[in-house]
């Protein structure tokens, strides 16, 4: 090969190379402005604000992005009432919503079983079911329908049973009561005539002070404090029935999702699973120094619901999720997945946890 042909070559290769070089930067720098809602109010912590949280999420995208994907939040009603995300997400008017899956039982029954399922599985055998149990899987299959990807966001651990204005002492203290409780766990709860109320954080207190309900259950001692619940109700009963874990969501708009890069939706995976893990640490690292204040400090008297209360209970479960599941295919299939993977993960939590926890 001569000289002249040799740089000739060389110098094309180097072309091609400079002339190709836009089209690489185009896609690297390629910038996305994200809208996130949210189902709870300003300022909640855990829910909105802090470690793990949503905006703690859209943070993390920035950054571990270079800034290419930006999202800004939005708490419940500065954009849009706290209950309409579903619907906000689905029809494109912002790409995100952070929530409960629970709160779509109206639209998706099955998607209660992907925040918390009564006498289900505690935070470590619903993460394993989710990523390594086929439950992402079915979650999104789910929602497919209406064009949305979900996946987990945070998780706050066991939550506490609740608040209420009377002692409960037997199942029949439960018939004619009012109070606010989400999910399936409300479902149970009507079939031992409890009258259920689905209320965002916000009016909980206020409904619970004036004594339009009569309990109420949130969270766990640090957020229920935060809300004042203890001033409206002295009796805190525990036991972790109804949610022995719960999921926070995180809904995308398929469309949106389909138009990121892949480096973007793998940070976004990223971020959404370094905030579950984070949240749920927080939530740990907090309630016990505000259980501790509630019932040293603040009059609170906290046990543990009577134990032929929970045996009734944890009957009226079994039948309650058995008839939900006969009435709807897609419930079917996701209530026997769930079934199907907590079963084999007792298995092994029984030479695991619960061995430990024995000690």
């Amino acid at each position: 090969m001569t000289v002249n042909r040799r740089k000739f070559l060389t110098g094309a290769a180097v072309s091609g190379a400079i002339l190709g070089a836009p089209a690489i930067v185009r896609a690297e720098t390629k910038t996305f402005n994200w809208k996130m809602t949210n189902a709870y109010g300003p300022g909640s912590p855990f829910y909105v604000q802090g470690p793990g949280s949503p905006t703690d999420f859209c943070k993390k995208v920035e950054e571990m992005s270079g800034g290419r994907l930006k999202i800004q939040h939005f708490a419940a009603g500065e954009l849009i009432p706290a209950l309409e995300g579903f619907d906000a997400v689905s029809k494109g008017m912002v790409e995100m919503n952070a929530a409960n899956a629970y709160f779509w039982a109206g639209k998706i029954p099955a998607a209660q079983y992907f925040t918390a399922v009564p006498f289900g599985m505690n935070t470590q055998g619903m993460n394993a079911w989710i990523y390594h149990g086929g439950g992402l899987e079915l979650w999104n299959e789910l929602y497919a329908a209406h064009g949305l990807v979900a996946m987990p966001m945070g998780n706050t651990g066991t939550q506490m049973t609740g608040w209420f204005r009377k002692p409960i002492g037997s199942v029949a203290d439960f018939n004619g009561l009012k109070m606010r409780i989400p999910g399936l766990a409300g479902k149970v709860y009507a079939e031992l005539g409890v009258a259920v109320r689905l209320l965002p954080g916000g009016e909980i207190f206020p409904a619970l002070e004036r004594g339009v309900i009569d309990a109420a259950e949130f969270v766990g001692p640090y957020q229920d404090r935060r809300l004042g619940l203890h001033k409206a109700a002295k009796n805190y009963y525990t036991t972790g029935w109804h949610e022995p874990t719960n999921v926070t969501e995180l809904m995308i708009n398929k469309k949106a999702w389909d138009s990121l890069p892949k480096d973007l939706q793998a940070i976004v995976r990223a971020a959404a699973q370094a905030c579950n893990v984070e949240s749920h640490a927080w939530c740990e690292a907090v309630n016990a120094d505000a259980m501790t204040d509630l019932v040293t400090n603040q009059g609170v008297t906290a046990r543990p619901l009577p134990a032929d209360v929970i045996a009734r209970l944890k009957t009226v479960t079994g039948d309650t999720l058995e008839t939900l599941a006969k009435a709807d295919p897609a419930t079917r299939k996701v209530h026997d997945a769930f079934m199907a993977f907590r079963k084999k993960h007792e298995s092994w939590a029984a030479f695991s946890e619960e061995a430990f926890l024995a000690l």
